[in-house]
């Protein structure tokens, strides 16, 4: 049976695909190239990979990055088909599915969204139920720099405080568009945004909420 994330790995490599190597994203700076080349270090390059994390090695990333990117644009998207190398920690499906389930996700979407005419996915049960498990373990991680007080709700009325503070705004929305909030998307995310006037005004002014 297929994973989320192998799901997930192969209609981005079709949205690349289709969107051609030099289309935008909602990676600022990034275009489909470079997402490519982005999805493909990460997954086969961890010496380099590291410099994602680490500030000391982000010059090494950036340079693989770039390298990769130079590659024929077709080879990226295969790459990104046929998955990490074997012996690659994320060949291992229960590694695979935890990392890349949502990794894969915001970026099929940052693909989606940043083409004209793009419309909303509508997002089957179960695959939007593991994405707001996911999102209520990383809310904390993800928006940690926050200027204000932020709670994630559901329309059930489920909700994930993301960061502690007052005032206090309160973000609806599925949890798909929950996700992409929370990811740095705001402007493309599909919410509802709730609280005091100047509180979401400073929410929606950050540039980045957490990573």
């Amino acid at each position: 049976m297929s994973t989320h994330a192998k799901r997930e790995r192969l209609l981005l490599a079709d949205l690349l695909e289709a969107a051609g190597p030099d289309a935008l994203t909602l990676c600022e700076g990034w275009k489909t190239r470079d997402l490519a080349a982005h999805v493909v270090v990460r997954e086969r390059r961890p010496d380099a990979a590291a410099g994602m994390l680490i500030g000391a090695l982000r010059g090494r990333l950036e340079q693989v990055q770039a390298e990769f990117a130079s590659k024929p644009y077709d080879e990226l998207i295969q790459l990104i088909r046929t998955g990490p190398p074997r012996m690659s920690p994320y060949a291992i499906k229960q590694v695979d599915e935890g990392a890349n389930t949502v990794e894969f996700y915001v970026h099929a979407e940052d693909v989606r969204r940043a083409q004209q005419g793009w419309t909303p996915r509508r997002l089957d049960p179960v695959f939007s139920e593991a994405l707001w498990v996911r999102l209520e373990k990383a809310a904390r991680m993800l928006c940690r720099k926050a200027p204000v007080g932020l709670v994630l709700r559901r329309p059930n009325g489920q909700t994930a405080v993301a960061h502690r503070g007052t005032p206090v705004v309160t973000v609806t929305g599925e949890p798909g568009e929950l996700t992409m909030f929370a990811f740095g998307r705001q402007d493309a995310a599909d919410v509802q945004v709730e609280g005091d006037k100047d509180a979401v005004e400073r929410l929606h002014g950050a540039k980045q909420l957490g990573i």
